[in-house]
């Protein structure tokens, strides 16, 4: 259908937890699919993944992606990292140093 196509529209990169996928696109949105406990339902930080997210990390169960501020977004299966609220304040700061990522999408 159209609207399927639309959200796979300008992929640029695909990333696999064990049975579900996020795809960053050229605007630095991400789509995700698959298994809602592998993390394929990214509903609930879907404002977070709108635009600026330049890395995509998978695990398991879960995913992270960088955003180009050094913010960290995360999803999944809590008890294997798709929940990082009680140290999202430390992340931020380590991804930041660690990261020389832009905000220009790759």
């Amino acid at each position: 259908s159209n609207a399927v196509r639309a959200r796979f529209h300008e992929v640029q990169d695909i990333y696999a937890s064990h049975a579900a996928f996020a795809a960053i696109r050229k605007d630095g949105s991400v789509v995700t699919w698959g298994s809602p406990v592998y993390g394929g339902n990214s509903s609930c930080v879907q404002d977070e993944l709108s635009s600026g997210v330049v890395r995509i990390y998978a695990a398991e169960c879960a995913f992270a992606a960088v955003k180009c501020d050094g913010t960290l977004v995360t999803w999944g299966y809590p008890r294997y990292g798709g929940n990082c609220e009680a140290i999202r304040h430390q992340l931020v700061a380590e991804v930041l140093r660690a990261s020389s990522a832009c905000c220009t999408p790759r």
